[in-house]
């Protein structure tokens, strides 16, 4: 029970005010005409206005409130290095002990773990968040047990008491560190392109190191060793080896002693892309198929397209002077000896022997394709022909032979079980709507090597795709493909398969028909395994820290089978299905946690000073606990302080006037009379 005086006026403070003020003047008035009463009669008006200021007794049954100690702790990913974890465990189970076992102290433990999407120790937003759920005249302190390193020091609240940081650190802490400074997203296939990277030494490092090993490797691939020196910047010149995402692992060995290796390695992915691509279209004469090929490749920005095409074949006698043919000379040894390895595709479109392409020419087109080129043909009535271009030493790369028989019926093009999974022609009937519109001409062949995809008239052979040593070769047995751009019968998807085709000899890694590889997002791969097999088995996962798992693939489309996989970790995960590899990289290239490790209070020194709290190591030991007044330094050598609050609650309250109205009206009416009395008496 506790007791205590307040006001509840009459009148506004304002009022009551200015009454006093003409008290005053009168009493002063009266003393200064010397009036005997003056006395009595200001005591009078005093009276009044203590009255009319409300005075009243209060008692109050109170009942006391703890103090609430809050107690954050930091589990974040750079407090789980070296024995941080368990030392913070520890510790937070004593302080908690310690503090439960003062009188009217309560703990409230907040945990903290990493911060979504790589956004590191939110410690002040954790500290914000407990603070609005406790009332703060309640709250003696909080204390942080982390390593300091957090990631939202401007989202510090206004404390109500003081603050202290429990740091993890160690005086020999040391650490290595690899960064990469700048990396691009893209880079062209066959040009050099820069990375710039840097490796440091933190914190108690061993002297005398000049130089570490650095190993680079590209797509999981066996690495190499470089030496290279430390603490400087170092530019890396590279050249992408292959189209599509290249993963790149840079790693530095970890030294003895250092805190971890999870900053020593850093992964970059750039996606290589083909600056131009070269194309050679060869057409043996014109018809409306050769607008189609030409259109389709000038529409392409990268495709840089040499197309000739054949109007004056030498069995051609018609008496026309050379000098008046507005022609150009076809220059075969230049295309065909001499830069036919600069060609990314060559299409031979309805053309056949004319004596203008010599056999050492197209021998050297075949062993273009076995080192890596790409040839197309695209057949009409010619192939069948005597003259066809299957007889000549192309034959040993054409993956079919022309039976000499040419077929003028009427057929629609239809996708094998085959193509249907293979991805250049897998969907097509999907990507356009309704039926396809019929084909008039197709060229009977017999089917010698590689994939056919599309059938024609009666199941036979219309694309049949074959690769042949390192490089690849089409044949469309048809010359009609024109009449689906032309819309006859409604068109069909003749851009769509055109593209694919190109793009597939091209080596797009998109369009390979036997591929492994993961799309991530976030911590997540989508895993993808394309095959013209029926059924694969499942894939094996191995995570940076060489922990191995398997994920059963699920057919999603015909020859495409897809999983999901959450990683447990950032880092470096490979994928393994029978004899197809590929490799992926989680999370960012420099996680944010550990781009600082060793522990410090720097980060916190301004909000620990404004708070009047302190920072401590833990490895001196655990401070003592005191309590400290409002305003005082609450940390000093060996211990740390606490506010008492003193809050409680009141469970009822009773007033009493101090000046009942009947006590007012006789003192009044007492003092006046008796002023009046003693002017009168004098």
């Amino acid at each position: 029970m506790t007791g205590s005086v307040i006001f509840d006026p009459l009148l506004p403070w304002w009022l009551i005010a200015a009454l006093a003020g003409l008290t005053l003047a009168g009493t002063a008035l009266a003393l200064w005409r010397g009036l005997s009463g003056w006395a009595l009669r200001g005591l009078a008006g005093l009276v009044i206005l203590a009255a009319l200021a409300g005075p009243l007794y209060q008692q109050e049954e109170r009942d006391p409130l703890s103090d609430i100690v809050l107690l954050v702790e930091d589990e974040s990913a750079s407090q789980r290095l070296a024995d941080r974890a368990a030392r913070t465990e520890t510790a937070a189970d004593e302080l908690a002990n310690r503090l439960s076992a003062r009188e009217n102290t309560e703990v409230r433990r907040i945990t903290v773990p990493d911060g979504p999407d790589n956004s590191g120790t939110q410690l002040m937003t954790a500290l914000s968040e407990a603070l609005a759920e406790e009332p703060r005249g309640r709250v003696a302190g909080a204390i942080l047990l982390s390593d300091g390193r957090l990631h939202d020091v401007e989202r510090a609240p206004e404390m109500p008491a003081p603050l202290h940081l429990l740091h993890t650190g160690r005086a020999g802490d040391w650490d290595r560190r690899l960064r990469i400074e700048n990396a691009p997203a893209f880079a062209i296939l066959g040009e050099e392109v820069t990375l710039t990277l840097r490796i440091t030494d933190e914190g108690a490092a061993p002297a005398g190191v000049e130089s570490v090993p650095l190993d680079i490797s590209i797509d999981g691939e066996e690495a190499q060793r470089f030496n290279v020196p430390l603490g400087r910047e170092i530019e890396l010149p590279l050249t992408l080896p292959h189209g599509g995402r290249n993963v790149l692992e840079f790693t530095t060995p970890a030294a003895a002693g250092e805190l971890t290796d999870r900053n020593n390695t850093a992964l970059i992915q750039i996606n290589g892309v083909r600056d131009r691509l070269s194309v050679l279209l060869v057409s043996g004469e014109p018809h409306p198929g050769t607008r189609t090929w030409r259109n389709l490749l000038k529409s392409d920005s990268s495709v840089d397209l040499v197309h000739f095409t054949i109007l004056r074949p030498p069995e051609k006698q018609d008496g026309v002077p050379v000098r008046e043919l507005s022609l150009i000379a076809f220059p075969t040894r230049e295309l065909f000896l001499e830069k036919v390895e600069d060609f990314d595709l060559i299409i031979f479109d309805r053309y056949k022997r004319r004596g203008i392409l010599p056999s050492v020419y197209l021998d050297n087109v075949s062993d273009y394709v076995e080192n890596g080129g790409a040839v197309l043909l695209a057949a009409g009535p010619d192939f069948a022909s005597a003259d066809s271009i299957y007889r000549t030493p192309l034959e040993r790369v054409v993956p079919a032979s022309p039976t000499a028989r040419v077929i003028e019926e009427r057929y629609r093009p239809e996708l094998t079980d085959t193509g249907r999974r293979h991805p250049v022609t897998a969907g097509l009937d999907k990507v356009f709507d309704g039926d396809w519109g019929r084909w008039m001409r197709q060229i009977e062949v017999e089917q010698q090597s590689g994939d056919m995809v599309m059938t024609g008239q009666e199941g036979r052979p219309l694309l049949v795709l074959d690769r042949v040593g390192e490089g690849r070769v089409a044949l469309l047995a048809s010359d009609h493909a024109w009449l689906w751009n032309r819309g006859y019968e409604g068109g069909g998807p003749q851009l769509e398969l055109l593209r694919r085709l190109a793009h597939w000899m091209m080596k797009e890694p998109e369009l390979e028909e036997e591929a492994l590889r993961a799309e991530a997002t976030g911590q997540q791969m989508r895993i993808i395994r394309r095959t013209l097999g029926e059924e694969v088995g499942p894939v094996t996962i191995t995570t940076p820290s060489g922990e191995t798992v398997e994920r059963a693939l699920e057919q999603v489309a015909p020859g495409r089978f897809e999983a999901r996989y959450e990683g447990p970790e950032i880092g470096l995960y490979r994928l393994e299905n029978g004899d197809k590899t590929a490799v992926i990289g989680l999370g960012p290239a420099a996680p944010v946690e550990f781009e600082q490790t060793l522990a410090s209070a720097a980060p916190l020194s301004e909000v620990l000073a404004r708070t009047g709290g302190g920072a401590k190591a833990l490895a001196d030991g655990l401070p003592r606990i005191r309590e400290v007044r409002p305003g005082r330094p609450a940390a000093g050598r060996g211990w740390i302080g606490i506010t008492p609050r003193g809050a409680y609650e009141t469970l009822s309250a009773r007033q009493v006037p101090l000046l009942p109205a009947w006590l007012v009206l006789a003192l009044a009416a007492a003092l006046i009379v008796g002023g009046w009395l003693r002017e009168g008496r004098r």
